[in-house]
């Protein structure tokens, strides 16, 4: 049964403040921690996670502002569970971050963070909401508007968030998953099967391929591959079907289809080259993705931010998280976040990006949402050749202008055609760079309104200040910030839901940490104004 959480509201008169020294009262009083319980503590909507909880009468819920914060101080502080809970037990800073008054006092049993966390795992699989992102989006809302942050330009950039798992080979994998299956088989089934696994399961994957020789590869994999038709034909069936199945089968099944293809009843091993970077790389982590970025290779997720970068806020925050395999190119997954930032900020009119964001698909919800797209840097190889420019007159009347001449261009059944003067163009100096179609009359240029579009968003960045146009860089300094969470850019935890907790848990510390830094700077002026 839900129960919300008032008990911090009440000042207890045994409690720690009123037993430690004055002075060490009031340092508590102006610590970062009272500021945590203040600005985020108190402002978590514990009623968004009624849905996790039983309608019926039943044992009260233990509380959501202890449980979320609790999340927040541990990727804020990188600390591991058994570090959370000895610091809820023993640390003032932390009970007073969590709104604990009693030195006794501890909210939560370590099962109690797991069930809650599985709770939230469900949830979002049931519903594809996130919980917590909706805790990051309400801070988020008042904060922008109590300190008056202007919304209207911001930035976007990603970066990789590595898994937590182990490098498998392709034979390594294949042999892991056998390995594991025999583990969770029926002791019947593994007398029953066992010649079918017996030379895979006596020592590590590992040790496997260790002994193996690179020749020997591809007689392995066609052996593996006969074992994997066996159990998919005989062993799947029976514990797929079994109340609410295996979760390894499930596993085992994708990993079967992504590597081998039956023909006829026979098994046949795919190419490397018909792999793709979507196959399971761990059976750990089955969300986890590949990727070759600049001659790196990365097994994960990436995580796009967006914040605000008007040069007139005295702090800038963090607007929108969003967490997604690392194989989606960065202009996909902006596609899809271009709407929702609209909708969570609804004046932005400018949005910086690096050369991976932009395409013609984006370029249509820009125009859609009337925000001007500044792209920084251009992306792939671009034709040289004399410069065409595109000026939009009307809804549907265009004006085309090379360096020497203007027209106006006409709609023909399926685009704009745009018709130079040959006269004149034979007497150009430039005429030896042209890549203007030439016809009897005229040369010809034809465009769709998405080349217009694309054009003007290349154009875009000289056509603000100077000082905007260097904007988009100091996002990297809010990614170093997320990255200092991590360990070498690899996270502790492992698939796309944990990976999301990590982002949008450390995108309200970053935030948190901004206003604290403000606040303190605004209190000291305060101070010497006064003196």
């Amino acid at each position: 049964m839900f129960k919300k959480n008032t008990k911090h509201m009440q000042s207890d008169i045994f409690g720690f403040t009123n037993i430690v020294s004055p002075k060490m009262a009031k340092e508590l009083q102006e610590s970062e921690e009272q500021k945590i319980y203040e600005l985020i503590f108190c402002n978590i909507k514990e009623e968004d996670f009624a849905c996790l909880y039983s309608e019926i009468d039943s044992r009260p819920n233990v509380p959501v502002n202890c449980l979320v914060s609790a999340i927040l101080l541990q990727h804020r502080h990188k600390l591991t569970y058994e570090k959370l809970f000895d610091s809820i037990k023993f640390n003032l800073l932390t009970k007073t971050a969590l709104g604990l008054q009693t030195l006794e006092e501890v909210p939560f049993s370590e099962a109690s963070l797991f069930n809650f966390q599985n709770k939230l795992n469900t949830y979002f699989i049931e519903t594809g909401i996130n919980l917590l992102e909706r805790v990051f989006d309400n801070l988020t809302e008042k904060q922008l508007k109590e300190l008056k942050i202007r919304t209207d330009i911001q930035r976007t950039d990603s970066f990789q968030a590595a898994s937590n798992i182990r490098r498998y080979s392709r034979l390594q994998l294949l042999v892991e998953m056998l390995i594991r299956i025999y583990r969770v088989i029926s002791q019947e089934d593994q007398r029953q099967y066992e010649e079918l696994f017996s030379a895979y399961v006596k020592k590590t994957s590992g040790q496997f391929i260790y002994r193996l020789d690179t020749d020997a590869i591809p007689s392995e994999l066609e052996k593996v591959g006969k074992v994997y038709k066996e159990i998919n034909d005989t062993l799947k069936p029976k514990y797929k079907s079994a109340d609410g199945g295996v979760d390894i089968f499930k596993t085992f099944e994708r990993v079967y289809l992504e590597h081998f293809t039956e023909v006829e009843e026979k098994i046949i091993i795919k190419s490397s080259e018909e792999l793709t970077s979507s196959c399971i790389q761990s059976p750990d982590d089955i969300d986890t993705t590949y990727r070759k970025k600049n001659n790196k290779q990365f097994y994960g997720q990436t995580v796009n931010i967006v914040e605000t970068c008007n040069p007139e806020n005295p702090i800038n925050l963090v607007t929108d998280i969003s967490v997604h395999a690392n194989n989606i190119d960065d202009s996909k997954e902006l596609n899809e976040r271009i709407d929702i930032v609209k909708e969570k900020t609804p004046d932005i009119s400018e949005l910086h990006f690096d050369g991976a964001y932009g395409s013609e698909d984006n370029d249509v919800k820009f125009d859609k949402h009337s925000v001007t797209p500044i792209q920084t840097a251009i992306r792939g190889i671009q034709s040289s050749g004399v410069e065409i420019n595109i000026e939009q007159i009307s809804e549907d009347k265009y004006l085309v202008s090379c360096p020497k001449q203007t027209v106006e261009p006409e709609f023909t059944r399926k685009r704009f055609k745009a018709e130079f003067d040959l006269g004149i163009c034979s007497s150009c100096s430039l005429a030896s760079e042209c890549k203007l179609t030439k016809k009897k009359t005229a040369k010809v240029y034809y465009f769709l309104e998405k080349e217009y579009l694309k054009k003007q968003r290349l154009a875009s960045i000289q056509k603000i200040p100077k000082e905007r146009r260097s904007l988009r860089t100091n996002v990297e300094a809010t990614v170093s910030e997320f990255a200092r969470k991590m360990n070498n850019r690899k996270l502790k935890v492992r698939g796309l839901f944990k990976t999301a907790i990590f982002a949008f848990a450390v995108g309200i510390s970053v935030n948190f940490g901004r206003i604290y830094r403000y606040l303190r700077a605004q209190e000291l002026e305060r101070a010497l104004a006064a003196a």
